[in-house]
């Protein structure tokens, strides 16, 4: 990394002479910070109006430095967490902690981050990914997902929260690593040790919404939201209207603090559809140029969205008129395979149809809608993706909504058989698009992914009859009760038993993943990612076949995707001859019913696959 000259304008920054704070607070008369020791308030001190930027206040306070504990009082009133705060030690309701950004010793000199192509992301919950659920624990199990084969690692949001278990949608302290997970320092040591093992950090932010306790920004000023747009979560961040501009900048300012005083490598922006702005320069492109302008030529930051509009616009390039964005969530590709292998249509299935044709499409082209009318919302979604590379598009099987948003957190792998969760893998791992794993997934972990909260009584109370009302309907076809939310059972048995790796139905799993990843990596036509070196084709109702061309004739790769029971399919038209790289039936993957390859009449190669599964041929 190369040295920094960026720094955070807001919240608390030590100094030679001690802490220079600074907030946003347009419409007060008077702020104070409050200073504690001892869990006691020991002095207070005035801000002054800003003299270079109305609606800020600063003050510098002298003979206090890392580690004071401070909240600001406006006009008067209780003092309250900083809007910037870097550290929440004692919870979000209680007061910050000075934090010197310059305390930490990198060691990540040479690294420059990840380019989009070179990504293969492993999703994963700090809380759930180990026994300890911190972050000083993940760094222990770097050297497995260095020789797994992933390059990234993908945390979901870490932002401080309410309680000690949360998804980390709930977040309250934007700038805040939470502190049962390590707090600041060690999510720091956590980005060091990864890189020096070759791993990319990407944070999932979520500048959509707050947490509805411990969201004190409305102290500050109501202008941080606005009732002129409406989100599933109630008013939207005010990105248009009056103040908005210093609401911006309190957003993006958070995107550079991660890639600059974290040297974090990328960012996986939530629900960016609910970022709702009428601005002549959209929010998405104003965070995208700032990054751009402030990180150096050589260094690698990706920023992905997850936007259900299915608009290339965000993915274009900003002189083209775009957001700028690297890549975007494309969950068609996740339903489509969903659908074929389980036959689902409730909720937003309904939309896809899962053929043959419909998911070759979804492949061929990026995502499935592009200006149809869509089922179940009677609305037409999506344009045309073509303009846009495929590893554009972030493919999974899996993530954390797909299987916590199910009412009990059942895996794919919970669902299909072996051979169709084999299949699945491979078809994912086999594609030019960006793939993400989700913690767990490359062994067919038994643990689920349920959705866990640790909300005051009052609020916890509301969310589980919120969540057993939306699943009222699986406790009348099942009889099985939905998790409460709100019960630290829901959180342990989320939890990841990294025990199982050498289980006899776990293992085989694990050692295909490590085929593909390995083959994804190294092989010259899986490196190849431009459409023109990929060609889809459906072969029969329950089968595609991939190919894949490598720059040299004998490097092309042949991927028969099986998705049905039998197939008995005959290379028609092909010159070459091919022979098996890769079948995910190999009775070294968990398989007990391996493809056959036998000579036909006219020199015609004829393939028997007597269960799903996929199988990859080379050309010779």
């Amino acid at each position: 990394m190369n040295q920094d000259t960026w720094s955070l304008p807001i919240g608390a920054q030590v100094t030679r002479q001690g802490v220079r704070f600074r907030v946003w607070s347009p419409d007060a008369e008077q702020v104070a910070v409050a200073l504690y020791e001892n869990g006691s308030l020991a002095a207070t001190h005035d801000l002054q109006p800003d003299p270079e930027e109305a609606g800020y206040w600063v003050a510098e306070v002298r003979g206090i430095g890392a580690g004071a504990r401070y909240a600001f009082s406006i006009d008067g009133g209780e003092p309250r967490p900083d809007p910037a705060s870097r550290w929440q030690p004692d919870g979000v309701h209680a007061p910050s902690a000075v934090v010197d950004a310059a305390s930490h010793q990198w060691q990540d000199q040479s690294w420059h981050g990840m380019p989009l192509d070179d990504l293969i992301i492993y999703e994963i919950h700090v809380g759930t990914a180990t026994p300890e659920g911190t972050f000083e624990a993940l760094i222990e199990k770097l050297p497995y997902f260095r020789e797994l084969g992933v390059t990234a690692l993908e945390l979901l949001p870490i932002h401080g929260f309410p309680g000690c278990r949360n998804w980390g949608y709930d977040g309250v302290n934007l700038y805040a690593p939470v502190d049962c997970y390590g707090g600041p320092h060690g999510l720091k040591r956590l980005v060091d040790a990864a890189h020096a093992h070759g791993l990319a950090i990407i944070l999932d932010v979520v500048y959509n919404h707050f947490g509805p306790d411990g969201n004190y920004l409305r102290v500050f000023s109501p202008r941080y939201f606005t009732d002129r747009h409406c989100t599933p979560w109630g008013d939207a961040l005010n990105l248009d209207g009056e103040g908005s501009q210093a609401v911006r900048s309190y957003l993006i300012n958070n995107a550079l603090y991660w890639a600059h005083e974290y040297h974090i490598d990328g960012l996986r922006l939530d629900a960016t559809h609910e970022l709702i702005d009428d601005s002549p320069q959209h929010f998405l492109q104003q965070l995208t140029a700032a990054v751009c302008a402030t990180l150096p030529i050589e260094r690698h930051f990706v920023i992905s969205a997850e936007d259900e509009r299915n608009d290339p616009k965000l993915a274009r390039s900003l002189t083209k008129a775009g957001y700028g964005l690297d890549a975007i969530w494309a969950d068609d590709f996740h339903h489509q395979v969903r659908i074929a292998l389980t036959g689902e249509q409730h909720g937003y299935y309904a939309n896809y149809t899962g053929t043959i044709p419909d998911l070759v499409k979804t492949i061929s082209d990026g995502w499935f809608y592009q200006g149809q009318q869509t089922i179940n919302r009677e609305r037409v979604r999506g344009a045309s993706p073509r303009e846009l590379q495929l590893p554009q598009f972030v493919y999974c099987i899996q993530n954390h909504d797909q299987i916590g948003n199910r009412p009990i957190g059942d895996r794919l792998n919970h669902t299909v058989d072996p051979a169709a969760y084999r299949a699945a893998s491979a078809l994912l791992l086999l594609l030019p698009h960006t793939p993400l794993l989700f913690q767990g997934q490359e062994w067919a972990a038994s643990s689920p992914f349920q959705f866990f909260t640790d909300h005051n009584e009052e609020l916890g109370v509301l969310v589980t009859e919120g969540r057993r009302k939306e699943f009222a309907y699986f406790l009348t076809e099942t009889g099985i009760v939905v998790p409460d939310p709100q019960m630290v059972d829901s959180f342990e048995r989320s939890k990841l038993r990294w025990d199982e790796l050498d289980r006899p139905e776990h293992a085989p799993v694990l050692a295909l993943y490590h085929e593909l990843l390995r083959l994804r990596r190294s092989h010259p036509a899986l490196l190849r990612r431009e459409r023109e070196a990929l060609t889809v084709t459906p072969i029969a109702d329950r089968a595609l076949v991939l190919r894949r061309e490598g720059l040299e004739p004998q490097q092309t790769l042949l991927a028969i995707v099986n998705l049905g029971d039998a197939l008995h399919y005959a290379l028609d038209g092909e010159t070459t001859a091919w022979q098996m790289l890769l079948d995910t039936n190999d009775s070294r993957f968990g398989g007990l019913a391996p493809a056959e390859i036998a000579s036909a009449e006219a020199g015609r190669q004829m393939v028997q696959m007597n269960a799903p599964g996929v199988l990859l041929l080379q050309a010779t």
